[in-house]
């Protein structure tokens, strides 16, 4: 029997007897290209299809915006799509764009680069898609909180609009917003929209 991914509606999740390993995802994802694999914390492997171009433009316009920033302000570094991190809660996961403070970076050892670090993110963004499902997305910001980052950000370009996501707090909904401005450890980040969704 043939099978392939593309007869099947994305996410997709598979259950193995055992979870696969850290370098066995890292294996799957490099051999796998451009599919991208991440293991939640029950060990089930989630695969999903590669952002079509249109959502492509926004992710990497959002992560340009984010990187020059990071260089500029000088407390931290910015990561893309392709950056998986091991979380808290023993999950591998990525988002669209990440920016972790310079502390936590200068913690981690040579060895630890070279797979997923053990870290969680300071600030992330995940960029809705036009095949995203908005739930399970604000179940990954949710996640995100959870494992330790301070604050989130959940950008829907088909609704123009940027959901705040914070420890403690409910999520604040911005409709049609101009710009976003960063608060907590990435105070002085702006996020200019029109930039983003033109």
């Amino acid at each position: 029997m043939n099978l392939a991914l593309d007869q099947f509606e994305l996410p997709i999740r598979i259950s193995q007897e055992r979870p696969v390993t850290d370098e066995e995802l890292m294996r799957l994802s490099a051999e796998n290209e451009p599919i991208r694999f991440e293991r939640d914390a029950s060990g089930e492997i989630i695969v999903m299809s590669p952002t079509g171009t249109g959502g492509g433009r926004i992710e990497s316009r959002v992560y340009l915006e984010l990187g020059i920033w990071a260089r500029g302000d000088g407390r931290g570094e910015a990561y893309g799509s392709t950056t998986g991190f091991k979380l808290p809660d023993t999950s591998i996961r990525a988002a669209d764009a990440a920016w972790m403070s310079s502390q936590k970076w200068n913690a981690l050892d040579a060895e630890e680069l070279k797979r997923f670090a053990r870290t969680c993110p300071e600030f992330v963004i995940e960029v809705r898609s036009e095949t995203d499902r908005l739930r399970l997305l604000q179940k990954k910001m949710e996640m995100w909180i959870a494992n330790g980052t301070q604050v989130a950000w959940l950008i829907d370009p088909i609704e123009k609009a940027v959901t705040i996501y914070r420890p403690g707090d409910e999520p604040e909904h911005l409709a049609h917003p101009t710009s976003v401005q960063g608060t907590g450890p990435i105070a002085g980040f702006e996020l200019v929209t029109s930039r983003i969704w033109e």
